[in-house]
């Protein structure tokens, strides 16, 4: 695949937008059933499943050098993430949390310069700025702004963020050696059984007492196979083409598909949340700005 053209690399951005920006109603969905753990380790657990046969054939290629930087991939990456945001939706909207996820670019740019030296711009400060403005303002966002409306658990998908850009990072600066199949099937290898022995460990009982249980279960089968596993089979070979900004500016358009699908489920989308998502898009474009 052309992997290196400009318009592919877009393409691939737009397509994982589209598949991320509708996991977080699919999570929605699994809620109904699962309590938030049994969401995120099936989800994991879907996941790792469907990849193992891509992983099993590179153990025997696999260096130690590469095993921390794969558990980093894995763990911090994926599984912790993975955690958060389930916990967070069990009392916030899918729609806030797509439109939360547009920090990532931010992050990202901050791990960057903290952690790897990367020269930054003026410019890039004040996207930093704006964009932790904007998600303040959406996380006390309701029909009005108030701190009032203050609600915590929104700080759970803002720590999955930094998750995803720690990882962004540490795939661009240790990883690219290794293709993307590589990175992400090893990487969920590791964290597999910890999310197995998560879900078989609590109550699989209660879950099922839903009468639609099982078209639930389906809804997170179809987020850990292609929500999770090719999603991160196509990001990891984006980062190895592309720069960290470029590959975590995915989130742009990811809020666009979370809101259509929260809407068409009823959730409550104000003018407040637009104003200030136009506000951490704003800001993402200037973190975004020069970087290569």
């Amino acid at each position: 695949m052309p992997w290196e053209k400009k318009w592919f690399q877009f393409t691939v951005l737009l397509l994982l937008a589209f598949i991320w920006g509708s996991s977080f109603i699919l999570m929605k969905i699994g809620l109904k059933s699962f309590d938030n753990i049994q969401v995120a380790s099936l989800r994991m657990g879907f996941a790792s499943l469907f990849l193992l046969p891509l992983a099993l054939p590179h153990l025997k290629t696999l260096k130690r050098k590469d095993v921390l930087p794969l558990l980093v991939a894995g763990f911090v990456g994926n599984l912790i993430p993975a955690f958060l945001f389930t916990k967070a939706q069990t009392r916030i909207d899918s729609s806030l949390a797509g439109m939360l996820n547009s920090l990532t670019p931010v992050f990202t740019l901050v791990v960057s310069v903290v952690f790897f030296k990367l020269k930054s711009r003026l410019s890039q400060y004040l996207g930093i700025t704006l964009g932790l403005i904007g998600a303040l303002g959406l996380i006390v966002s309701g029909q009005s702004v108030s701190l009032n409306n203050l609600n915590t658990y929104a700080f759970f998908v803002v720590a999955a963020t930094i998750c995803y850009a720690v990882n962004i990072n540490v795939v661009k600066a240790y990883l690219t050696h290794l293709s993307g199949v590589q990175i992400t099937a090893l990487s969920f290898l590791f964290f597999g059984p910890v999310a197995l022995y998560y879900f078989f460990s609590s109550d699989i009982q209660a879950a099922t007492q839903n009468p639609d249980w099982l078209l639930h279960l389906g809804a997170l089968a179809l987020l850990g196979f292609i929500g999770t596993a090719t999603a991160m089979l196509m990001m990891n070979t984006l980062i190895k083409y592309s720069s960290p900004v470029f590959a975590s500016s995915v989130t742009y358009v990811i809020p666009i598909f979370a809101i259509m699908w929260g809407m068409l489920d009823g959730e409550m989308v104000t003018v407040y949340h637009f104003l200030f998502m136009g506000i951490v898009l704003l800001g993402v474009y200037l973190t975004k700005k020069g970087s290569r």
